[in-house]
């Protein structure tokens, strides 16, 4: 998808281009009529731009990128207009959001990575920032299910931890951007040691996705300039759905472990008193 792979882009993209990127992801339906000539004094690019722009998205010219753009927002819902109040553009974002997660997310690479989850030996997941809220709450999740998972945000602890990790070892990372240099230094280091990697990520092609053994792409949430204000609900909702996938594959076996958690959980619950 052209939007979809716009945004996973965007933050590493020249200024010039991100210009141009801006424009397609909020007015795809004004590209389409445009020629590249007048798209470039219209955003007061160079052709030059555009086309560079077009290739990083693999397509041989303009023309086709218009076609191709053309087919994919013919009848499909764009971003939501800025006319609308917060609440209604929101709604409108979660609900893209999920669908579109059924674009970026591969079904074998979720059977894979769930796989991975249950033969080793323990998970850890490394996140920072809005990215670590993620990431503890995967390995919340694994907990749950009796499997050992641990979560670190602090750079420094996540390289002392990756680099006494072994083959048995699988490493999430989460990162919105997938260009966070802590998170992917730390993934290399547990890559090199031996460990299988996975990357939880919107940035296509992005240097933590380049150095994971499988990348769960999720979708981004919304469109912001600002990187640091897009939210992290397409991680939220990546790790959920892996996390139900992991729990159907296993829960034969660990259906015990789960009533008696539920038993040692009740008393933490107020319960209704009979008057």
């Amino acid at each position: 998808m052209i939007l979809n792979h716009l945004l996973g882009i965007y933050d590493r993209l020249s200024e010039a281009e991100k210009k141009v990127a801006s424009y397609i992801i909020e007015r795809p339906d004004d590209v389409i009529h445009y020629s590249i000539t007048e798209f470039a004094r219209i955003i007061g690019v160079s052709e030059t731009t555009i086309y560079r722009l077009i290739r990083k998205m693999k397509f041989d010219g303009y023309q086709s990128f218009k076609i191709e753009l053309t087919k994919q927002i013919s009848g499909a819902k764009t971003f939501p207009s800025t006319a609308k109040d917060a609440f209604d553009e929101y709604i409108d974002q979660i609900r893209s959001l999920i669908e579109r997660l059924a674009t970026t997310l591969k079904k074998e690479d979720l059977q894979k990575v769930a796989e991975w989850v249950v033969e080793s030996q323990k998970t850890i997941f490394f996140g920072v920032g809005l990215s670590a809220v993620a990431a503890e709450y995967g390995s919340l999740l694994l907990s749950l299910l009796g499997l050992p998972s641990f979560y670190y945000n602090d750079p420094h602890a996540q390289v002392i931890v990756a680099t006494g990790l072994c083959e048995k070892d699988l490493v999430i990372s989460v990162s919105h951007s997938g260009n966070i240099r802590d998170t992917v230094k730390s993934t290399q280091v547990a890559k090199d040691v031996g460990a299988k990697t996975v990357a939880i990520t919107a940035g296509v092609n992005s240097p933590l996705s380049s150095v994971a053994n499988v990348v769960l792409y999720s979708p981004v949430a919304r469109f912001e300039k600002l990187e640091f204000l897009r939210g992290n609900l397409g991680e939220l909702a990546v790790i959920e759905i892996l996390f139900r996938v992991i729990l159907k594959k296993i829960y034969v076996e660990k259906e015990e472990h789960l009533e008696g958690l539920s038993q040692v959980l009740k008393p933490k619950r107020y319960e209704d008193e009979q008057r």
